[in-house]
C-alpha cells in the first residue's frame, strides 16, 4: 500500500521535473568517491589517495562514503578539451547532473531543484512543456558557453539558481521566509541564497552565473517582448513541439493498449464509452498544447479496434 502511494505520488510529478530530478539523484548515487588521482578544479579538491574526497579543501564534505561505485566524478565534470578534442560529448550533460557527495549540500540542492522546477512546470509553464524543455536547453547552452571562461566543473547548482531566479521574477508578490530568520518577497530569494553561500564560505561564482543566465532568459522571454517595438526572440523550435506532441500520443496509445490508466489521474477505456474521464491532474499534462480530451477522442476513434 505504501509502495503504491509512493509510486502514484512520484508519477504525479510533472514529466520534466521528474526526469531531471531523478537523473540528478541517480547520477549522484552512482558516483564512486574512490579516485586514483588528486587535483584541484575551481577550488574543488578531488582526492583518492588521502581520504577519497570531493569538495572544497578542508571541508567536511571532502570525506565521501562510497556509494554504488559505478562511475567517478572524473568521467562527468565539464572539460572543454575532453569534449571538443576527445569527443566526450556526454560531459555536456553529466556536469549538470552531479551535485557532489550525499550530504547537507546535496539535500539542500535537491530540495530547491525539485521544489522550484516543479512549481515552474505546474505554474507559468503549465500546458507548455515544450517551452519548458526549450528553457532547459537555452539555459544549459548559455551556462556551457560561460563555463568556457570561468573555472567551474559542475553546473548543476548554477542551473538550480537559474530556475529559482525565473520563478522568483514571475512571482514577485509571494512572501518568503528563510529558515524563520528573514522575511522577504520572492525576487530577493536568489540573492538571499547567494548571501547564504557566502556565509558558508562557498564561492558565489556559481550563484552569479545562475542569476545571470536566469535574468537573460527572463528578459528575453518576459520583458523585451512587452517593450515598445519588442519582439519575442526565444521561440520554441517546431521540431521540439512536434517531438513532444508525438511523445504524448505514443504514451497515450501505450497505456490504452495495455488496459491501464493512461497515467495517474486519467482513466481511459477503449471498450466502454470511448471517452477519457479525467480524475485529477495527469502527470504528463502539458506535453503539447492540444487539449487532452480532443487528443484522446482522436486516439480512441483511430485505434478503437484494439
Amino acid at each position: 500500500m505504501a509502495y503504491q502511494s509512493l509510486r502514484l505520488e512520484y508519477l504525479q510529478i510533472p514529466p520534466v521535473s521528474r526526469a531531471y530530478t531523478t537523473a540528478c539523484v541517480l547520477t549522484t548515487a552512482a558516483v564512486v568517491s574512490s579516485c586514483s588521482a588528486s587535483f584541484s578544479l575551481s577550488g574543488l579538491d578531488i582526492t583518492g589517495s588521502s581520504g577519497n574526497g570531493f569538495g572544497p579543501p578542508g571541508s567536511s564534505e571532502g570525506l565521501v562514503s562510497k556509494q554504488l561505485e559505478l562511475i567517478t566524478p572524473f568521467q562527468l565534470y565539464f572539460n572543454p578539451e575532453l569534449i571538443f578534442k576527445h569527443f566526450q560529448i556526454w560531459r555536456l550533460i553529466t556536469n549538470f547532473l552531479f551535485f557532489g557527495p550525499v550530504g547537507f549540500n546535496f539535500l539542500f540542492n535537491m530540495i530547491f531543484l525539485y521544489r522550484y522546477c516543479r512549481m515552474l512546470e505546474e505554474g507559468s509553464f503549465r500546458g507548455r512543456t515544450a517551452d519548458f524543455v526549450f528553457m532547459f536547453l537555452f539555459g544549459g547552452f548559455l551556462m556551457t558557453l560561460f563555463g568556457l571562461f570561468v573555472s567551474l566543473v559542475f553546473l548543476g547548482q548554477a542551473f538550480t539558481i537559474m530556475l529559482v531566479y525565473v520563478w522568483s521574477r514571475r512571482n514577485p508578490y509571494v512572501r518568503m521566509n528563510f529558515f524563520g530568520l528573514l522575511n522577504f518577497q520572492a525576487p530577493f530569494l536568489p540573492w538571499v541564497l547567494m548571501g547564504f553561500s557566502l556565509l558558508l564560505g562557498n564561492s558565489i561564482i556559481v550563484d552569479l552565473l545562475g542569476i545571470a543566465v536566469g535574468h537573460i532568459y527572463f528578459f528575453l522571454e518576459d520583458v523585451f517582448p512587452n517593450q515598445p517595438g519588442g519582439i519575442r526572440i526565444l521561440k520554441t523550435p517546431s521540431i521540439l513541439l512536434f517531438l513532444i506532441h508525438q511523445m504524448k500520443i505514443q504514451i497515450t496509445i501505450h497505456y490504452l493498449r495495455s488496459g491501464q490508466e493512461a497515467l495517474p489521474g486519467v482513466r481511459a477505456s477503449a471498450s466502454a464509452a470511448k471517452v477519457a474521464v479525467p480524475i485529477t491532474r495527469p502527470s504528463w499534462e502539458g506535453l503539447s498544447d492540444i487539449p487532452i480530451g480532443i487528443l484522446l477522442s482522436f486516439v480512441l476513434q483511430k485505434y478503437g479496434h484494439f
